[in-house]
């Protein structure tokens, strides 16, 4: 066996890839390729840092808990008085619903694939490319919009703090767009001890919020009439009690901020320290520990979520939640995005209250570099590997420009309102939990399990949910369109443009195709192109021919065959196999790829670097429309062999003298 060496990454910008393991008995030997720079490789699987499940918590919390800065608000403004009861039910969905499907995802994908690489897994070829594209789209809401949305709340906090009202100097959409470019300027240098300063500020946010709670549940203890006043606004509202609880199952969708850390949770599993009995095959305490922190942390949200939406409705007068009407000159209420930091200054006054805010805003500006993290870690994963995306796309940088970037734009557009996100933000969350509950849907009833009844509900749920916020807020969908056009857009064209890239990560060729080369040692190398009929020794003969006929082979030159065999089309980069296989006499060299003129380029130039002869490969015409043939090679990997191998060896080999001569008769 035969493989080329990879190339040397630096550890900064290389992306993981899993690695093959040689077979015993194979011979094998190691050059470095000339093909060029463009050439990706496989490289084995960089070793992430570990660290215990409860600090790794702690990088996915500052997502999930920093929501509590602009929840109780939003909860609010949807609700109104019934905020409390939607809020409830918001919880049995997250305890329920969630927290077990993510169980499962976890079981699924141990490395951090999550429930989208579930389903590319169960979808294949075309179908499941393009399913994850939507879902990228979606993604991309969720993560973009969890940018954008925290810089904006911390903006609020500023704003409504006399002690750091200065700081923005009057221009809130330019101070946000500063919190933005930040984060990106962070990311862009490099983003190390991230742990280490999430375990600071969730345990200093989630103290803070504690004390803040704890001091309105003793407030509403003191003075009872406050219950008795809700009360008569419930009634108000619907006059039974299963009024309200049907129309708080129609409100809670607006809540679905509260299920934000489920995806972020799955992602992080690859920090989680498992146990020392862990394999790679088998990374049981991984899995273990990843549970432990999806259960630990659905927890602690449900405790905070209910406490703040309860001191929060009860305490606060209702006008001081209004949002902004600039059409009528209408400012945004003092609580607007910041329910429990009004209480906070209520409560302790200004000092504790600017405490709690510098903590707010800092918890809030890390949430948006969790949610930076999460697009630098999903994207790298599909797009270049589809073929999709150009190869700059792998690394870390030019991605940090283009998604802030995209985060500016995206507070333009929305003028760093907090209110007018929620709903993309809310959209991009309920997809990907949608998507979730489906793979394992899907998982369950592949093992047969009868838990596939249970999770088919909770899609359901989920479905039902995500259909609500939709239709009440449908500029979620609008914006998750526009990413997915873009990324459908930008991958095709992507696409197209590398269709004459050398796309095999690494050649190998087993030991009978290599006797084959050996055994050519010293004379021309020729290939004749076989697309395999029936395989018998006739065909071959026919074949073998023609071409020494049309092609001017000469007679005592030993020829092999070269037969590709298309697999799924819709991959791009693929380790190439070569198997040797003897039929009759003939020597036949057998592949399978995406792709077959690509293929055969790696091929030939394969041959080059280990033998030091140039090869000839032979071609016969295709008779047809040239441009029915270009479509065919696009989105089947097959067409007009002969001038798409060319061009594949003239754009990977500039030196035409070293180039592998392709004959066509």
């Amino acid at each position: 066996m035969m493989q080329v060496d990879p190339p040397v990454e630096s550890p900064e910008d290389s992306v993981p890839f899993s690695s093959g393991t040689d077979s015993p008995g194979t011979d094998v030997r190691r050059l470095r390729t000339s093909w060029g720079k463009t050439l990706p490789t496989i490289t084995e699987a960089h070793a992430h840092h570990t660290e215990p499940w409860y600090k790794v918590m702690c990088l996915t919390g500052v997502d999930y808990f920093s929501t509590l800065g602009y929840q109780p608000g939003i909860a609010y403004l949807a609700a109104g008085a019934l905020a409390p009861l939607a809020t409830l039910i918001l919880i049995l969905v997250t305890l329920i619903g969630a927290l077990p499907t993510y169980s499962i995802v976890a079981r699924c994908s141990p490395n951090g694939e999550g429930s989208i690489a579930m389903l590319e897994q169960l979808l294949n070829r075309w179908r499941g490319k393009l399913l994850v594209l939507a879902l990228l789209g979606f993604a991309a809401t969720d993560f973009v919009i969890t940018i954008t949305l925290s810089a904006a709340d911390a903006t609020a906090h500023v704003a409504e703090n006399v002690h750091l009202k200065a700081a923005m100097g009057g221009h809130p959409i330019l101070f946000t767009m500063g919190i933005v470019i930040l984060l990106g300027v962070v990311f862009w240098r490099g983003f190390s001890e991230a742990v280490t300063l999430a375990v600071g500020l969730v345990v200093a946010y989630l103290a803070l919020n504690a004390v803040v709670i704890a001091q309105g549940l003793v407030n509403l203890a003191q003075h009872p009439e406050k219950f008795s006043e809700w009360h008569t606004a419930l009634f108000q509202v619907r006059p039974t009690v299963g009024q309200m609880l049907l129309l708080s199952l129609v409100l809670f969708p607006k809540l679905a901020l509260g299920l934000s850390g489920f995806e972020t949770g799955v992602a992080v599993m690859p920090l989680v320290k498992g146990d020392p009995d862990d394999t790679v095959e088998n990374p049981a305490g991984r899995i273990k520990n990843t549970r432990k922190l999806l259960l630990t942390v659905a927890a602690l949200m449900s405790a905070f979520l209910l406490g703040s939406s309860l001191v929060t409705t009860l305490l606060i007068p209702a006008d001081a939640f209004r949002a902004a009407d600039l059409a009528h000159n209408v400012a945004k209420g003092e609580a607007n995005g910041r329910a429990l930091a009004y209480l906070a200054h209520e409560f302790y006054g200004s000092g504790f209250g600017t405490v709690y805010d510098v903590v707010t805003i800092l918890i809030l500006w890390f949430a948006g570099a969790s949610a930076m993290a999460g697009l630098l870690n999903l994207v790298p994963r599909y797009l270049p590997r589809y073929g999709m995306a150009p190869e700059w796309a792998r690394e870390r940088r030019p991605l940090v420009l283009v998604f802030t970037g995209i985060a500016l734009l995206v507070t333009y557009l929305f003028k760093a309102d907090v209110d007018a996100q929620g709903g993309a933000y809310a959209t991009g969350v309920l997809v990907l939990m949608c998507s979730a509950a489906f793979a394992v849907t899907l998982e369950c009833r592949a093992r047969r399990s009868s838990f596939a009844v249970f999770y088919g509900l909770v899609t359901l749920v989920f479905i039902y949910t995500t259909a609500l916020n939709v239709y009440e807020r449908p500029d979620g969908v609008k914006i998750a369109g526009a990413f997915i056009m873009t990324i459908v857009c930008s991958s095709l064209w992507s696409r197209l443009h590398r269709s004459t890239e050398l796309r095999a990560e690494s050649v190998e060729f087993d030991e009978l195709a290599h006797q084959f080369l050996t055994e050519n040692a010293g004379a021309p190398i020729r290939l004749i192109a076989n697309r395999r009929d029936r395989g018998d020794l006739e065909e071959y003969q026919q074949k073998e021919q023609e071409q020494r006929e049309f092609n001017h082979i000469p007679k005592d030159d030993s020829v092999l065959f070269l037969e590709v065999q298309v697999g799924d089309a819709s991959d791009f980069g693929r380790e190439l196999v070569v198997r040797g296989e003897r039929v009759g006499p003939y020597r036949v060299l057998k592949t399978d790829s995406p792709a077959v003129s690509n293929a055969i380029a790696a091929l030939l130039l394969h041959v080059r670097d280990i033998t030091g002869s140039v090869p000839h490969a032979y071609f016969g015409w295709k008779e047809g429309n040239p441009a029915l043939f270009l479509l065919g090679y696009l989105a089947f990997g097959e067409g007009d062999i002969a001038p798409l191998t060319r061009e594949v060896l003239r754009r990977t080999e500039p030196d035409p003298y070293r180039r592998p001569r392709i004959h066509v008769a």
